[in-house]
């Protein structure tokens, strides 16, 4: 779990990357946020639960937007591949600490909103998006429950046109998503990436695919390419795993080959890689 949350920092932790992700999905695409006015933050905060003892939460990225020495805004990045209905609960407790910290601070001048973006990264719908969807409030109570409301963007939903606004190294990501959410399939743009390690860490924490361990980039003038290799591996590798779990299931080569729409050849030469490989783990 570590390796997957440190994997899934990487590449939004770039000044970069972060600030094209904050423009498009909070300003349409306006260059509001320069990547130079950014500056990281520590992400851990404490709280006390109500049994006294002192709790760690930690943030997936965090940085300060300033201006000279006016700090604009706290913004926070949150990462999530699966619907989590206390997310409200959670956004209120980072959002809590860091305003408490903005009070702890005797230097500080000037108080500063706080901004928390949740990037979703699945295709179920997300639903609850502020305590009032989260709580069953009485209507007498209503007035006297303040309702909290939480930046959630489903990234597989995003439309194209917001796809193409992306700048940085995140459209490769966000493209990903939104193909295979629309056709199930994913085919690799011809575009240079700039962050190879830290792309295709990211997509295999968040895909949980190993086939983006296989660096399907090749270069091209000395600069780095998407390629269609990728596209073609990733292809593969989901029939592999589609060829494996129908075999767990019992099925015969004939049976998965017609599921799959290939040849009994084809489905034979998988089913002889998958055992090879099982063999070379034992050994």
């Amino acid at each position: 779990m570590a390796e997957k949350d440190i994997a899934e920092k990487l590449l939004e932790d770039y000044n970069d990357v972060f600030a094209d992700i904050v423009n498009v999905l909070l300003f349409d695409g306006q260059e509001r946020v320069n990547p130079e006015s950014l500056t990281n933050t520590k992400d851990k905060s404490q709280y006390k639960a109500d049994d006294s003892t002192l709790h760690e939460q930690e943030r997936d990225v965090s940085k300060f937007w300033s201006e000279g020495k006016i700090r604009i805004a706290l913004y926070g990045l949150e990462n999530q591949t699966d619907v989590d209905n206390d997310m409200p609960f959670r956004v209120i407790g980072y959002d809590g600490a860091a305003y408490k910290s903005e009070t702890l601070d005797e230097e500080l001048k000037e108080r500063y909103p706080v901004v928390t973006l949740v990037l979703y990264f699945g295709e179920k719908r997300w639903k609850r998006f502020s305590l009032y969807d989260c709580l069953d409030i009485p209507e007498y109570l209503k007035p006297y429950v303040s309702d909290y409301k939480i930046n959630v963007f489903e990234i597989a939903y995003l439309t194209d046109e917001q796809v193409k606004k992306f700048k940085s190294d995140f459209k490769f990501v966000a493209d990903y998503f939104v193909q295979m959410r629309k056709n199930k399939n994913y085919i690799a743009p011809v575009e240079v990436i700039k962050h190879v390690d830290e792309v295709l860490k990211l997509m295999q924490a968040l895909t949980k695919d190993k086939a983006w361990g296989n660096n399907g980039v090749v270069k091209r003038k000395g600069a780095p390419y998407m390629d269609q290799y990728l596209s073609d591996r990733l292809a593969e590798a989901r029939t592999e795993g589609t060829v494996k779990a129908y075999l767990e299931f019992g099925l015969s080569v004939s049976e998965i080959a017609g599921k799959l729409n290939i040849s009994e050849e084809e489905v034979s030469k998988i089913i002889e890689k998958l055992e090879t490989e099982n063999l070379q783990k034992q050994n």
